[in-house]
């Protein structure tokens, strides 16, 4: 075994009870425990502070007849002519049915008329009750499908033509495309004058009347009948 001792003196640097020199206990900053962070509100000078600015409301593009709305959407009658006034818009249906059924009634009458019905009831007995009792013939459905294709014809021919029937031309008015204003082509035409007088004619005359004529009044924001949303078109007045 050796006696050699250590050198006295300093420790060698490898001595593991060596103490290291301390930093005075005010020199250290306290940390602060580890966790979940509170969220930071905005600096001052700015309600949003760095952050952007919240976007704009989103726009629709642009309408059928173009322009803005409020609110940063847009006005879908923006550019647009007026619309057609309900009033005036039945008015001119009005001619436009007596310019046709007259004629069409007149060149019937040779052949026993365009509305003649039988009635089942003895006439000598026959009071308002026999009305309910009064059928439709082959003969009247005849004279219905001729009118029916003379109403489809003459309302396509005069849409396609300028958009506007002699009673429209007579009020001022004309059919338009929805989403450029242009006069509608023969399809668009024939399209919109079958969704009119077909039920007119064939079916529910007087609720589909009564249905198209609410919808004048009361649709939003185009005042378009059936025939119209088929046919992606719209009444307005003209000069």
């Amino acid at each position: 075994m050796s006696n050699d001792q250590p050198p006295s003196g300093q420790p060698p640097e490898d001595d593991p009870f060596r103490k290291k020199p301390q930093e005075p206990w005010g020199s250290q900053e306290p940390q602060e425990p580890q966790g979940p962070q509170e969220p930071q509100g905005p600096p001052s000078g700015s309600p949003y502070g760095s952050m952007p600015p919240p976007p704009p409301p989103p726009s629709y593009g642009p309408g059928p007849y173009g322009g803005g709305g409020p609110y940063g959407g847009v006005d879908p009658l923006a550019g647009m002519p007026p619309l057609g006034e309900p009033g005036k818009r039945i008015l001119a249906r009005l001619i436009d049915f007596l310019i046709i059924s007259i004629p069409l009634y007149l060149i019937s009458l040779p052949w026993g008329g365009a509305v003649e019905m039988s009635n089942s009831g003895n006439s000598s007995n026959s009071d308002v009750s026999d009305l309910f009792s009064q059928t439709y013939n082959g003969h009247q459905l005849l004279w219905s499908l001729i009118a029916l294709v003379v109403y489809v014809a003459y309302d396509t021919y005069f849409t396609h033509k300028d958009g506007r029937t002699l009673g429209k031309r007579l009020l001022k008015l004309r059919v338009a495309m929805l989403n450029d204003g242009r006069v509608p082509d023969a399809g668009t035409s024939f399209l919109r004058a079958v969704v009119l007088w077909l039920p007119a004619l064939l079916c529910c005359p007087c609720l589909w009347w009564l249905i198209n004529i609410v919808l004048m009044f009361t649709d939003k924001p185009y005042r378009q009948g059936l025939q119209d949303k088929a046919a992606k078109t719209v009444v307005v007045q003209t000069n």
